[in-house]
């Protein structure tokens, strides 16, 4: 007999929660110092576990928003584009407002515009969501994988003819961003942007892929061939980003086109998965902790963010340090070591979140961003 599910997947819920625990573990250790590698970006060059946690969002946030423009039949309004448009400018609203709150508590300057981060992760939430929906509204689904290889092979271009791969003030992304945005509103690393203007065109195609799974996914009823597509699809863009590496390396701050195609494909197979043990073999119970991420993913992030910078700054009783660096100090570090130590903040740090999240959820009480 066939499973069929006409009700939305719980595992995509339950992915994308796993994606915004991640975000926030490896956003907030004990100490930067002593992080473990695998939960720290690859320097240059290369991915780690950590690389894969943004990508994997930005590829179910693709999926959703097929599932949430079905309801316009896909089918361009004025209405439908001045909402997508409204929800593309707050959420690039939010991303600069938590910039300036982080600059307001760091250095008590209340205007601090002169040094301010333009990009972030919210802002490339926000233009990858903005431009992926209206192409969706605007442009036959068809012709949307042809958009997809022309936007990777146009951004390759680029890269090849402009220095892209080098990690330095050389790279044309980093003269890009420098030129329009100005080195001070610039995330510091080597003068490249990992949000930078220009890698922003492969992070479209990035959430087009997911939009195109989405569709694949919801084409058919059948929860088995939802399976079989989704590995199907992951083990294609997999090892194709993995043999194209050879000349395009795999690299998260320039957003590569293999890394692209490799976090997409693995994307797809960790869905698979947990569609697999979630919505088909029915062992649910260990996913309700993510749930709690899942179901208000963006509110918890910004609060995870909002959080992370108090903790920084507010001191103990007039202590020098902060509380995170008091805690970790006198507490975490003694009992479980410099690494051990880390990672127990990072931990707690997210089970802090879940408890707020936890319950949202059990009032059912929804903040969509």
């Amino acid at each position: 007999m066939n499973v069929t599910s006409n009700k939305r997947l719980l595992a995509l819920d339950v992915m994308r929660g796993i994606t915004i625990a991640g975000m926030i573990l490896v956003n907030n250790p004990g100490s930067w110092t002593y992080a473990y590698t695998p939960l720290t970006h690859a320097q240059w060059n290369g991915l780690t576990p950590t690389d894969l946690v943004f990508p994997f969002f930005m590829f179910i946030m693709g999926i959703s928003t097929y599932i949430s423009l079905r309801k316009y039949n896909f089918t361009f309004s004025t209405p439908a584009a001045l909402k997508i448009i409204k929800r593309t400018i707050v959420i690039f609203l939010i991303g600069i407002a938590i910039n300036w709150f982080a600059l307001l508590c760091y250095t008590h300057d209340p205007l601090p515009f002169a040094h301010i981060r333009i990009l972030g992760v919210m802002q490339r939430l926000a233009l990858c969501y903005g431009a992926s929906a209206l192409i969706a509204l605007l442009i036959k689904h068809k012709y949307i994988p042809y958009l997809i290889v022309a936007l990777l092979v146009g951004y390759f271009i680029i890269l090849v003819t402009g220095n892209g791969f080098a990690y330095n003030e050389t790279n044309i992304l980093s003269i890009v961003d420098r030129s329009i945005l100005g080195d001070a509103h610039m995330y510091q690393d080597n003068h490249i942007d990992p949000e930078g203007l220009l890698s922003t065109i492969p992070s479209i195609a990035h959430v087009l892929i997911g939009f195109c799974v989405g569709k694949l996914l919801m084409e058919v009823k059948d929860i088995r061939e939802k399976l079989e597509r989704l590995f199907l699809i992951g083990t294609i863009l997999t090892f194709a980003g993995f043999l194209l590496s050879y000349g395009c390396p795999l690299n998260k701050k320039i957003w590569s086109p293999t890394f692209v195609l490799v976090t997409c494909g693995l994307g797809s197979s960790l869905l698979a998965l947990l569609v697999w043990i979630i919505d088909i073999k029915g062992y649910k119970r260990w996913s309700h902790f993510f749930e709690s991420f899942g179901v208000n993913p963006l509110f918890i992030y910004v609060l995870a963010d909002v959080l992370a910078i108090l903790l920084s700054v507010i001191t103990y009783q007039g202590e020098s340090a902060s509380l995170q660096q008091a805690f970790y100090a006198s507490t975490l570090q003694p009992v479980f070591g410099n690494e051990g130590g880390s990672l127990a903040y990072a931990i707690l740090f997210v089970l802090l979140n879940w408890a707020i999240g936890y319950i949202l959820y059990k009032k059912k009480i929804y903040i969509k961003i």
